[in-house]
Formats: structure tokens, sequence, C-alpha cells
């Protein structure tokens, strides 16, 4: 019985959500409506897995709002065959959507035990073509660049230099940028050596904290 609730309340989150609010590419829809969402968030509040906002996952960080995953998630145009850089492994459930919409993913988390907690969510999910990695987000990955794509579930003053030189010709950022308390999701794509940039809306998301980030 459980099963089928759930199941009810994912499809009329992306209809009610996501669906009306605009958002159009069908593979993302599509994966947020079979990803459990409830799994990726603490027990004691599995029952607003599905509710129109962020919740608090511990270690002061937060699972995005529905909406905004899937706002992010399709200003990445994904066709399936690239290599992603996430910034912010968190609980794991935006990962869980990039895994089912790529090649591979590459997640970046600052925190050891979110990051390990993640990973057993994932493994239990038969989700296999994930890196984890343990450090600073700002940084990027050099060991695994280059990455067709990089998506950011912190904000940041600036996109870090790192990732500029980390992401591939062609390839796009997305990314809050602005203050500690209030940025503009922006959409960054490297073309011919330069940066082509899109405001795409108003955003509210955690600090990144790093070297190319906010200081603690």
């Amino acid at each position: 019985m459980e099963l089928v609730r759930e199941t009810v309340l994912r499809r009329r989150m992306v209809e009610e959500q996501i669906r009306r609010r605009g958002i159009r590419d069908e593979r993302v829809l599509s994966v947020m409506e079979e990803v459990p969402r409830h799994l990726f968030v603490p027990k004691e509040i599995r029952h607003l897995a599905y509710a129109d906002e962020p919740l608090a996952i511990g270690e002061g960080q937060t699972i995005s709002q529905p909406y905004i995953v899937a706002e992010m998630t399709a200003a990445l145009r994904l066709s399936g065959t690239e290599k992603v850089l996430e910034i912010g492994t968190g609980s794991g459930y935006q990962t869980a959507i990039l895994a089912r919409l790529c090649r591979e993913v590459v997640t970046i988390e600052r925190l050891p035990s979110l990051s390990a907690d993640a990973q057993r969510r994932l493994v239990a999910m038969a989700v296999g073509n994930v890196a984890y990695v343990v450090g600073d987000g700002s940084l990027g990955s050099p060991g695994h660049a280059p990455f067709d794509r990089i998506l950011s579930a912190a904000a940041s003053p600036a996109v870090p230099a790192p990732w500029l030189s980390q992401v591939a010709e062609g390839g796009i950022i997305v990314l809050p940028m602005g203050g500690r308390h209030e940025q503009e999701l922006t959409r960054v794509t490297r073309v011919e050596g330069r940066t082509v940039t899109e405001v795409l809306g108003g955003c509210r998301f955690v600090p990144l904290v790093g070297m190319f980030g906010f200081q603690n």
C-alpha cells in the first residue's frame, strides 16, 4: 500500500510542481517520477518528501525543492552520453537523477558523513555509474576531468576557475551564483574558448565552502 501511495505522490509532484511550471524535458520528468525521493530524506520528515519545498538532511545541508532539481537538471541539456561533475552530493537525490540521464557522474561532497550515507543509498538502489569524492568541491576533480557538464548544488560568488578549466569545449556549467543568502541560477556554456552566461532565475542555496567559494 505504501509503495502505491509514494508512486501517486511522485506523479502528483511531477505534474503539479514541475510540468505545470514549464519544465518540458520529458526525460527529466520521467526520471523524477521514478526515483523514490522519500528514501533520501530523514525518516522523521519522510511524510514531507514530496512537498514543494527544500528539506533539511542534517549537517546544515538540504535536499532541494523538487522543481529546482528539475530546473537545474533540464538546464544541463543532457542527451545520455555525458560525463557530469556534481558539486555537493548531499543526500544523493540529485545524483540519482543525474545517473539515470547521463553516462557517468562524479560527485563531490565536503562532508564525509553525507557522502557515505549517499553512497549507501545509491548502492542499495543499484546505481553503479557514480564515482564518489570527498573534498573541496570548488576545486572540481582534476583527476576525473574533462567533464561535459558541471552542476553545483551550492552557491558561489563566481564560477570557480578550476571548473572552467575542467569543462570540455561546448560544455555547460549550471550553478547558483551570487551572495551567501540570495543568488541567481546561472548557466555558463563554454564556446570556442569563451563563456556565454544566461540567468535562469532567482534561487537560494547553501554556500559553496572552499578555496574558490565562500570562506567559512
